[in-house]
């Protein structure tokens, strides 16, 4: 069996593909955050930026809704997840038990949203843990690579619409150092998504690695959730946990 390292080092790649931030000339994230300023883009928390929301337009709605039909027809047959494992569809950190909803990732697809957008293949299908146990597919998660411009992202998904993340800013421990993980300090967590912790510079200070972006663009489509597009396009759960995060980067088991 691949050892730990080898399995995070194969999603880390996977997420490199999805994001085409290190292949394909991203800009420095000094640049992307001028960009981002100048077009509008708002940062909800040092962790995460959202897109702007725009005023709507009836051509907004009807495109809107045809990305969520579409999706919604092409991803039916995977409410049992075992058909969407036999499809190629990989559960993303399977260690971790206590996600909100469960990634299932098709890196192909993930690869491929790299350079276009093709609404009937979706990077991940989201999954909500039943009380009675059971998966319950409830959509699915679009990507973009990180470099992409409002623009970019407006054309695959209105953003009028739907509001497009990026998670930011997020100190980890080094590598070969995945038992600080739990370190706290004034109550806080030292690393991750719920940190304080929001610049390289005080990344640093606290001996960890500093991540400007984890991974690219995300937009949730939760088309099983109902048809009002505040339901659809809403985000279903918080983003990454620390967790999950952990089991990502962690490389060492």
């Amino acid at each position: 069996m691949p050892s730990a390292t080898a399995r995070s080092l194969a999603l880390i790649l996977a997420a490199v593909l999805a994001t085409g931030c290190q292949s394909f000339g991203a800009q420095s994230q000094p640049d992307i955050e001028a960009d981002h300023q100048m077009s509008g883009a708002l940062s909800e928390s040092p962790h995460m930026t959202l897109t702007p929301m725009r005023p709507g337009t009836r051509a907004d709605s009807i495109r809107a809704e045809a990305v969520a039909d579409t999706l919604r027809r092409a991803i039916a047959r995977y409410a049992d997840v075992r058909v969407a494992v036999a499809d190629g569809f990989k559960p993303f950190a399977p260690n971790v038990k206590r996600q909100k909803v469960f990634h299932y990732t098709r890196y192909s697809w993930a690869a491929r949203a790299t350079f276009e957008f093709d609404p009937t293949r979706p990077t991940s299908l989201l999954y909500r843990r039943e009380p009675d146990g059971t998966l319950r597919l409830i959509g699915a998660m679009y990507t973009a690579p990180e470099r992409s411009t409002l623009h970019d992202l407006d054309r695959r998904v209105p953003l009028s619409i739907a509001r497009w993340h990026l998670h930011t800013n997020v100190c980890i421990p080094r590598f070969g150092e995945r038992r600080r993980w739990t370190e706290t300090k004034d109550g806080k967590p030292v690393f991750g998504p719920l940190s304080p912790i929001a610049s390289r510079e005080a990344c640093d200070a606290a001996k960890g690695r500093f991540l400007p972006h984890v991974f690219g663009w995300m937009v949730h489509a939760n088309v099983f959730e109902g048809n009002d597009p505040a339901s659809v396009w809403g985000m279903s759960h918080d983003g990454m946990s620390r967790d999950e995060m952990s089991h990502e980067h962690g490389h060492e088991s």
